[in-house]
C-alpha cells in the first residue's frame, strides 16, 4: 500500500511539474493562424483493434488526411499531423508535436471495439475515469505505452492497469477542460445531426495522449469496427468521408467561437462552407445565464489593472481550483458577448474565449444557448 501511494505521489508531482510549466499567466502572443494538430491514433506495429479483420490504424489515418485535407484551403488555418503515414508514434511524440506547434487544437481520431454488437460515437476529453467501463477504455488506449522503448522512464511509472494512476492525470488541462468539452460536444452533434449517428455522448477519461498536451484536446471514437453495420461503413469511402467532413465541420464551428476574425475570414471567403449556419438575431439575451471573455489564466496572482490587460478595464480575477482565471466583459447577451471577444482579440487576445454561467455555475457555452431566451 505504501510503494503505491509512493508511485501515486511521485507521479502527481511530475504532472503537476509539466502543467506549471505549460500554464502560465503571461498574456498571450498574437498569432495569425489558427494551428489544428490532426492524430491518426496507432499506426506501424500498433495496428489498434482488429475487429471484422478491418484495421483501426488504416481507417483513422484515412480520415485525418481527409480532415487534413478539408481545413487546408483556409489561408487562416495551419495543419500539423503527427503522422500522415503508417508508421508508430510514441505517446508522448504526439504530445510534443502538438506542444511545439503551439496548437490551438488537438484533435485525435480512434475506431472503437467491443465484445458486443455495441455501435454509435463518443468523444472524450481529459478526466477521471466515471466508471469501470471507461477504466477498461482507457486501459485498452493508454496500452500502447508497452510499446514504447523505456516506457517506465519516459511516462515515470504510470501503470495503465493501475487506477491509482489516472488521478495524477486530471490535474493537467484543468485550464482548457471547458474548450475541450464544446469541442467534442460540438463533434457529436455533427454525428448526431448530420450523419444520424447513434450518441454515446461526450465523456472524461484518464488518456495519456490527451494530457501530454497544452491545449483543448479531444479523443474521437467514431464507431465500432466490431459491430457488423459500423465496422463496414467505417472502412468504406462514404463512411471515411462522413466522419471526416463531420469533425471538420465542427472544428470550424469551434475556431468561430474563439476567433471571431477566422470565422469572418471564411465567411468572407467560402461563404458555402457556412451556408447552414443560424442566422445571427439583433441580441440573443438568455434567462439566468452570464457571458464572460476568459482572457488568462495561471498559478500567479495578477493586479486586474488596465495596464497588465493590454488598456482593457473591469477585469473580473477569480480562483478556481489552483488557478487564477481572468475574465472580461458581463452580459446575458450573446451578440454582445461576441463583440466583446471580438473587442479581446483585437487587443492582443486571440486565445481568449467565451465562458458561460447559470446561477453562479461554469456550464458550457453549448449548455447556455440551450437556455430560455428572454
Amino acid at each position: 500500500m505504501r510503494t503505491n501511494l509512493l508511485k501515486l505521489f511521485v507521479f502527481t508531482i511530475f504532472i503537476l511539474g509539466l502543467s506549471f510549466q505549460a500554464i502560465s499567466a503571461e498574456m498571450p502572443s498574437e498569432k495569425e493562424e489558427f494551428v489544428v494538430v490532426l492524430d491518426a491514433g496507432h499506426g506501424g506495429k500498433d495496428p489498434g483493434n482488429m475487429g471484422n479483420g478491418f484495421k483501426e490504424k488504416d481507417i483513422a489515418l484515412s480520415i485525418i488526411l481527409k480532415i487534413g485535407q478539408a481545413l487546408e484551403k483556409y489561408d487562416n488555418i495551419k495543419v500539423v499531423y503527427t503522422r500522415k503515414t503508417d508508421v508508430f508514434v510514441e505517446l508522448f511524440e504526439r504530445g510534443r508535436i502538438a506542444n511545439e506547434a503551439n496548437a490551438d487544437l488537438f484533435v485525435s481520431v480512434h475506431c472503437n471495439s467491443h465484445s458486443s454488437q455495441a455501435s454509435g460515437t463518443e468523444t472524450f476529453v481529459l478526466g477521471l475515469n466515471r466508471n469501470e467501463t471507461n477504466f477498461e477504455v482507457a486501459k485498452k488506449e493508454n496500452s500502447v505505452i508497452y510499446l514504447e522503448e523505456n516506457y517506465e522512464v519516459t511516462y515515470e511509472g504510470y501503470d495503465p492497469n493501475s487506477p491509482e494512476s489516472f488521478i495524477g492525470l486530471t490535474i493537467m488541462q484543468e485550464e482548457y477542460l471547458d474548450q475541450s468539452i464544446l469541442l467534442a460536444d460540438l463533434v457529436q452533434k455533427e454525428f448526431t445531426n448530420d450523419l444520424k449517428r447513434k450518441n454515446r455522448g461526450v465523456k472524461q477519461m484518464g488518456l495519456i495522449v490527451l494530457h501530454q498536451t497544452y491545449m483543448p484536446s479531444v479523443l474521437v471514437e467514431t464507431g465500432f469496427l466490431t459491430n457488423n453495420q459500423e465496422g463496414p461503413y467505417l472502412n468504406s469511402k462514404r463512411g471515411q468521408d462522413d466522419m471526416a467532413r463531420a469533425i471538420t465541420n465542427a472544428i470550424i464551428e469551434y475556431s468561430g467561437t474563439i476567433n471571431l476574425d477566422l470565422l469572418e475570414s471564411i465567411a468572407k471567403d467560402h461563404p458555402k462552407d457556412l451556408e447552414q449556419a443560424p442566422v445571427t438575431p439583433s441580441s440573443q439575451i438568455y434567462e439566468d445565464v452570464t457571458f464572460r471573455i476568459q482572457l488568462a489564466a495561471g498559478s500567479k496572482k495578477i493586479d486586474t489593472k488596465p495596464y497588465n490587460f493590454k488598456g482593457l478595464t473591469n477585469i473580473e480575477r477569480t480562483k478556481e481550483g489552483k488557478l487564477y482565471k481572468y475574465y472580461y466583459g458581463e452580459t446575458s447577451d450573446y451578440l454582445k458577448i461576441q463583440q466583446l471577444h471580438q473587442e479581446a482579440v483585437k487587443k492582443g487576445y486571440p486565445t481568449s474565449y467565451i465562458v458561460a454561467f447559470k446561477n453562479d455555475n461554469k456550464i458550457t457555452v453549448n449548455d447556455a444557448l440551450k437556455s430560455k431566451l428572454k
